[in-house]
């Protein structure tokens, strides 16, 4: 309904690492933000530190949901997609 989704694209044969944030958060947050979180965690991988890559980028894009899309009081916290890390 907001427009707040981020997908967090992992390409492990290329090495390659994306984020895409859906347009109701983009006008906030710039693209250097976004590639100064790609950097941490890229710096993390290279160290073979992928939980703690992978934890601490989540950990930054839940601040920015809580920042500029904070729960209404009363509010239900639905999620339209799933959670859980998807392998392919």
């Amino acid at each position: 309904a907001n427009n707040n989704g981020v997908l967090i694209y992992l390409q492990l044969a290329e090495r390659a690492i994306e984020i895409v944030a859906d347009r109701g958060l983009s006008q906030h947050v710039n693209d250097a933000q976004w590639q100064a979180m790609v950097a941490r965690m890229s710096a993390n991988f290279v160290q073979r530190r992928f939980e703690d890559g992978l934890t601490q980028a989540l950990e930054e894009v839940s601040a920015l949901l809580v920042t500029y899309f904070p729960l209404l009081p009363g509010a239900q916290k639905t999620n339209e997609m799933p959670d859980a890390p998807f392998v392919d």
